[in-house]
C-alpha cells in the first residue's frame, strides 16, 4: 500500500491486527517529535492526520478537530497529559539518543536511560501531548 496516495477508504480496509491511533493537539508538531526523537517514518502528514511507520508497524495521528463526532473526544483533558497509564514501547530505539533528542524537541524525561533487570536499557519520555514513550534496546 502506498501510504502517500492511498484513499481513506482503501487505507481503512487495508488495516489489520492491532492498531494505535493517538489524538493530538498539533499533528505537525507531533510528527516532528516522533521523527526526530525516535526516527519514525512520517507518511501523508497534514494538519489533521498522519500515518507513521515504525519497524513495519503503523501508528495514526488525528487532530482533535477530526474527532468532532467521536465519543473519545469528550474524555480528553483540555490541558495536561493525555496518556496516563499507557506505555508506548519502542523496542528498536536507542534510549540514550532518544532522551537527548527529546530534550531539544519539547519532551520531558520521566526516567533517564537505565539498565533494567528484565534485560533492556530504557528511558521514559513524555511527549508534548502527554503520551509516554519507552525507547529501549537489549543489554
Amino acid at each position: 500500500m502506498d501510504f502517500e496516495t492511498v484513499s481513506a477508504p482503501d487505507f481503512g480496509r487495508g488495516l489489520s491486527g492491532f492498531g494505535v491511533n493517538l489524538l493530538v493537539r498539533d499533528v505537525p508538531r507531533h510528527t516532528r517529535f516522533l521523527s526526530r526523537v525516535f526516527g519514525m517514518q512520517v507518511h501523508r502528514a497534514s494538519r489533521d492526520f498522519a500515518i507513521i511507520g515504525y519497524h513495519g508497524q503503523l501508528l495514526q495521528l488525528h487532530a482533535d478537530s477530526t474527532y468532532h463526532a467521536n465519543p473519545l473526544l469528550s474524555l480528553l483533558p483540555e490541558a495536561g497529559p493525555r496518556g496516563g497509564g499507557a506505555e508506548l514501547r519502542l523496542f528498536h530505539t536507542d534510549p540514550d539518543r532518544a532522551a537527548e533528542a527529546a530534550q531539544t524537541e519539547g519532551g520531558v524525561i520521566l526516567q533517564p536511560p537505565t539498565d533494567k533487570p528484565h534485560g533492556l536499557r530504557e528511558a521514559y519520555i513524555l511527549d508534548p501531548d502527554g503520551y509516554v514513550w519507552v525507547p529501549s534496546r537489549p543489554l
